[in-house]
Order: C-alpha cells, then structure tokens, then sequence
C-alpha cells in the first residue's frame, strides 16, 4: 500500500547511545573499585593485627560476638593469643590468657657477710734494692773466669781470676825490703844500749847518744813503710781474685778470658743484681694518702700484693717499707717502695707490675656479687626479690670491692636475694621467676648424659 505523504515527511528514530557513554555506568564502576579497594584493606589491616580500633577485639574480650558472627573466625585477638609486643601479649613483662603478669626467669645470689680488705691499687716497677757493675781493681790479663751467665751467686763467691804473677813479686820484693830495714833497725836499737852504758860512765858523750837515738827512730819509720809496701802488694794480689760483693743473679759477660783488663774499664766484667729480697716502686695519689700515712706513721705494717698485668695472678707479697720525702707535683703522686722476699724469683727487675696495697680491713662487711650492682637513672641500685616472687629497686651505696663481691654500706641485708642475671627486663615491682646460682652451676657441671638420663619408672 503506498505510503501517505504526512508518513513520508516523518523523520527516522534516532539509534540508541552505547553502555560504555553512559555516565551512570562510570559512577557504578568507580564505586565498585572503591568498595573492592575498601575491603581488601580491612583484610590485611586485620589480618596483621594492626587495626587497634577494630570491633573484633572487643567482641573477642567481652564474649559480644556470637560464634557465627562477622570476624569470629578470623579475629587473631580471640582467646587473648596476641602477638609479640601489644599489650597484654606474650612478651617481656606481659600477662597471659587470664590477664596475670608473666614471671621473667632472673639469676639470684643471696648477700652476705665477709671479712673485705680495704686496699689500693697502682702501677709499679719491680726494682733491685742493689745492683753493681763489677770491674776489676787493677790492671792485669784476664785468666779465666769462674761463673756462667744468669747465674745466682753468693756474697763473696770466685768470679774471674786476673794473672797474679806480677802483684805476687811486688810482694816479695816488698817483703824483702821490710826484712832489710829491720835487720837495720835491730842493730841501731843494739847501739843504741851500748851507747847508753858508755854515756853512764863517761865514756862516751851525749851527743853521740842522741844521734843513735834518732837513728833507731829513723829504722823504726823505715820499717813502717816498709810494712805499708807490703800490704799493699798483698792487697793487689788479692784484686787478682774478683769475687762477687753480694748475693744475685748475675747478667751477661762483657769481657773474655785473655783480654788486658784495666781499673777504669767502663763497661766492667759482668753485672750483679739483687734479686732476693726485692723491692717495688709504686706511686698513689695525693687523696689517697691520709690513711696511708697514719698507719705509716703509727707503725702499724702494711702488706702489699704485685699482681700480672691482668691483675688475675698474685705473684709476691711483701710489706710496704719507704715512702718518699716529697711529692711530685708534676703528677701529683707521692712513690713507696715495697719490699718482697721474692724466694721462688717471680718477681724480675725493671717488671711491671700492679700494686695493690692493703690499708685496713672491713670486718663483716654485707657483700654481693659484681653483677647485681646496676648503675642508672636511679642512681646506684640494685633488684631484691621480695617474698611472693617479685622484685623492688633498692638504691643502695657502695663500698670497696673485693674480686667478684662489692660492699654494700646500705640498702641490702645479708641473707637477701639479689638479681645478679635477667635485669634487663625488669622493673620495680614486677614477678620473676628465680633461680639459684649455685643451683644453676650445678646443673651445668653435671655431665651431659646424667642431665638427660631419663627418670625410671616405678614397677
């Protein structure tokens, strides 16, 4: 049927606009990115435990949430199992499922009572009370010498023989001479008696008796001289024997058998030092001294130990003898010398030791070990544990200490239990779990199969 004209001037219907330009398609999208977006967020928030305001905790402490409920299954704060470092969890100082404070395993030793030396320490220098050079005292060759090296002589022992040949005529003919002169002098003496008789009778004048007089005078002074030859030759023949002026160790030679030998030779034969006693010098400061020189000047003795370097090993002990005149004031210092028997040679000349001198003793001192003295904040204090398990910081002050142990003037009574291991984690009034030192060592010292040895079981 054809088409009527109102039919053909009627315009064509517009096509439909596409999905993707429509603007509440987008808006759909970007709030379902976004709510997508949301969510996995809350998941990991939860799932590490980091969302402190999350309504699953509460639900998780209270009991609020039912068993079906959103996040029952998922909430890690359920059954008061937290993690490491939030409140309440299971670290350091926390509390357990029930909400009580965990107790911190700590090492404790008990205080206690000891007799602590009052001493003080300083540097010193092992020192020879005596040490010489011997030479010889005449000039001769040298013809054998009679000691080893390093060797421990007694007082007058042979050291070295010089050739006695020539002191040994010097002798004789000395001795030669002092026959002769009083040979001389005998005979002037006989004169002189004959002349007396004859003056007696007159029959010889005065003069000629005051001149035999002073004749027998003059063989008299002759033989005097003579006599002073002769010691001396002997003398010289003794220097021919160098013998050793007192007891000591002896050093390195210096000169050969065979070599000339000279009185003012510098270098000498061999030195000899003093090892038996032997003394230390050591130095103490200014403040130090007042209790130092009451005792000293009271009389009272004061011992003094030298100790390694690493202050472990007590290698003499001996007695304080000398303190010096003045005090040094470009140190500060006034120096004491000690003196020790040194009878199995520990001690060597020019060592260096450390001085520990003993001025008084503490009797029945509180001590606890080294390791319970804390320093901080609070000043100087330590941990006791109190009945019941729990701990309190005492401030306590100190005294001397003595090897592992300090003394403690106030703030702890013997008998009670300090933490000596564990006290990081401790603060005043929190639980511990103690365990004994002794105890511990014990166990430790036990062998390894006995630890493990499994417990039988009764029949």
């Amino acid at each position: 049927m054809p088409e009527s004209s109102a039919d053909a001037e009627r315009p064509a219907p517009a096509a439909p606009r596409p999905v993707l330009r429509r603007p509440w398609f987008w808006v759909l999208v970007i709030a379902l990115a976004a709510g997508a977006y949301w969510a996995i967020d809350f998941a990991k928030r939860r799932a590490g435990g980091t969302d402190e305001s999350a309504p699953v905790a509460q639900g998780a402490g209270t009991g609020g949430s039912s068993a079906g409920g959103p996040g029952a299954a998922s909430a890690p704060g359920a059954g008061g199992a937290q993690g490491p470092g939030r409140p309440g969890g299971p670290g350091p100082g926390g509390r357990g499922p029930a909400g009580a404070e965990r107790a911190i395993p700590v090492t404790v030793a008990a205080a206690g009572r000891a007799d602590v030396p009052v001493v003080l320490n300083a540097l010193g220098t092992v020192t020879s009370l005596r040490t010489v050079t011997v030479r010889s005292r005449v000039d001769g060759q040298l013809l054998r010498v009679n000691f080893r090296e390093g060797q421990m002589v007694k007082a007058g022992d042979l050291l070295a023989e010089i050739d006695p040949r020539p002191f040994q005529v010097q002798l004789e003919q000395a001795q030669g001479q002092l026959a002769r002169d009083r040979a001389l002098l005998e005979n002037a003496r006989l004169d002189l008696e004959r002349y007396r008789t004859l003056v007696a009778q007159e029959a010889a004048s005065a003069q000629q008796l005051d001149t035999q007089q002073a004749l027998v005078r003059q063989y008299e002074g002759a033989v005097k001289s003579d006599q002073g030859q002769v010691d001396n030759a002997r003398l010289q023949l003794g220097y021919a024997r160098i013998t050793a002026p007192f007891s000591g160790r002896l050093g390195l030679r210096l000169v050969d058998p065979g070599n000339l030998v000279r009185a003012g030779d510098a270098n000498g034969l061999v030195t000899i030092t003093q090892v038996q006693p032997i003394g230390v010098t050591f130095s103490l400061p200014e403040k130090d001294l007042a209790p130092v020189l009451a005792r000293y000047r009271e009389g009272k003795p004061m011992t003094v130990q030298a100790l390694d370097r690493d202050q472990r090993a007590v290698l003499a002990t001996g007695r304080l003898t000398t303190l010096d005149n003045q005090i040094d004031i470009a140190t500060g210092t006034l120096k004491m010398k000690a003196e020790f028997a040194n009878a199995d040679g520990a001690l060597f000349p020019n060592q260096f030791v450390n001085a520990r001198l003993k001025i008084d003793v503490l009797a029945g001192a509180t001590v606890v070990p080294n390791a319970a003295i804390q320093r901080g904040a609070p000043g100087t204090y330590v941990y006791v544990v109190q009945p019941g398990n729990s701990v309190a910081l005492r401030r306590v002050e100190t005294g001397p200490v003595d090897g592992e142990h300090t003394v403690v003037k106030q703030g702890v009574e013997p008998g009670q239990r300090v933490v000596i291991d564990g006290v990081d984690n401790l603060r005043d009034g929190a639980r511990v779990d103690p365990i004994d030192k002794e105890a511990a060592e014990r166990a430790a010292s036990q062998p390894a199969a006995q630890r493990r040895r499994p417990q039988q079981r009764p029949r």
